[in-house]
């Protein structure tokens, strides 16, 4: 039944839609949500929506963005995907300040610790990196092109982090793969070289997150296609816990047998006490407690929602305590640019009393009210639009699969589609 669906939606294209992203703003200046080629900010600080601007020559985003991060200091904010175009925004004015393309369709982003650079990754598996040319003033010389560093061969990277200190960066792919590479102080000319490898996934890696204040220990929390979460000292690649989520969603009401329990995204609150947890046939957010002294994961509870929201991206507040999320998707079928809907939720954490239940706020109690709403959301009307959302959610749940897991064609097809690809390069 599941070759059935996924076949299916190969067919409608399925396989092409792009989830919502949000990323919170490290200091919580600001808020940004990306669907499709469009990046919707909000400025927390100003309550009002931001008007971005572009001063780098190149292009506006044309495809669905992929990848979205803040900078560790939230100076810097970078957005990538589908256009092949990487785009480097100083977040003080949010102008775009560079633009780079890629010679593949981007899956991932991040900013190195101390802003200097962007390192990205395309669709075969290959990461690159570029000089940020704007971050103390000055601007970017016309011959920086990417350099790459190293690739996963031909496997898609499906998300990249820098550690706090700055001196690696950890790559997940489609895999089951981890990889943990030292970045080198100047990565022009250096040699980066591999650290670890954090092994033990059965299925795709869809997220992972390093902790932020753990004493010296080094850790790194990762989330997947097998519905496990798991706990990892990434120096030495040794797995510390594995929590396997569906131990509890299958005791959710909403549950049914034939649910995909994938990891959709995970994030840590500030002071890595707490795993936020998506789930692909979840609606709602998984707590997970992460005690990084006996190093282990334990659940805590799961914060409902209604029954059409599942989310698609997380993000946490540490200055307000809010964990942001977000459901929506592109590239959907008949969907005008104009229809690019999402719908927005806001959990406050549980702070110390684990056994208050954190109730996902009204869209009456958030803040900034409906012009954060309006802004974000492209409609105050996201919630009762009950049609998008369930079209949204069908999507969504051959979306990952389609992406993330490798296809098995017959000869006959690997031949069609090698003869498509010479078409095209006789062609140009």
């Amino acid at each position: 039944m599941e070759d059935a669906a996924v076949e299916e939606a190969e067919v409608s294209g399925a396989g092409e839609f792009a989830p919502a992203l949000v990323a919170a703003h490290p200091l919580g200046n600001s808020v940004a949500v990306a669907v499709g080629p469009e990046l919707r900010v909000f400025d927390l600080k100003g309550g009002c929506a931001v008007s971005l601007s572009d001063d780098s020559g190149g292009c506006s985003h044309s495809d669905a963005i992929r990848a979205i991060s803040f900078s560790a200091d939230g100076a810097l904010f970078a957005s990538a995907g589908d256009d092949k175009l990487v785009k480097i925004w100083k977040t003080d004015s949010w102008r775009c300040i560079q633009t780079i393309t890629s010679e593949k369709r981007v899956s991932a982003v991040a900013i190195s610790k101390d802003g200097l650079y962007v390192t990205f990754a395309d669709k075969f598996g290959v990461i690159w990196l570029v000089t940020v040319g704007e971050h103390g003033g000055g601007q970017v010389s016309s011959d920086n092109k990417p350099v790459s560093l190293y690739g996963h061969y031909c496997s898609i990277i499906t998300s990249m982090k820098f550690s706090p200190d700055g001196r690696f960066i950890a790559t997940a792919d489609r895999d089951f793969k981890i990889r943990v590479t030292s970045f080198p102080k100047n990565p022009i000319k250096g040699a980066p070289e591999i650290q670890s490898f954090c092994l033990g996934h059965t299925e795709f890696v869809s997220s992972i997150a390093f902790t932020s204040h753990s004493g010296g220990s080094s850790f790194l929390l990762s989330g997947g296609g097998d519905s496990s979460v798991r706990l990892w000292d990434y120096i030495t690649g040794c797995l510390l816990d594995t929590y396997e989520v569906k131990d509890k969603v299958g005791e959710q009401p909403n549950e049914t047998e034939d649910s995909n329990l994938a990891i959709a995204d995970l994030c840590l609150t500030n002071d890595d006490s707490l795993v936020a947890v998506a789930i692909q046939s979840l609606n709602g957010i998984m707590l997970l407690a992460c005690d990084l002294v006996a190093k282990k994961l334990s659940f805590l509870k799961v914060i409902t929602t209604e029954k059409s929201y599942i989310p698609t991206s997380l993000a946490y507040s540490s200055s307000a305590d809010l964990l942001w999320t977000v459901m929506g998707a592109s590239n959907m079928p008949n969907q005008a640019t104009s229809q690019l809907l999402t719908r927005v939720r806001i959990i406050p954490r549980s702070q110390k009393d684990l056994s208050a239940d954190p109730a996902v706020l009204e869209d009456s109690e958030v803040p900034h009210g409906e012009k954060l709403l309006l802004a974000l959301q492209g409609s105050l009307d996201a919630s009762k639009q009950e049609e998008v959302l369930a079209a949204v959610l069908a999507a969504l749940r051959v979306s990952m699969h389609k992406m993330l897991v490798k296809k098995n064609y017959s000869e006959e097809r690997r031949e069609q589609r090698k003869r498509g690809r010479n078409d095209k390069k006789i062609k140009k």
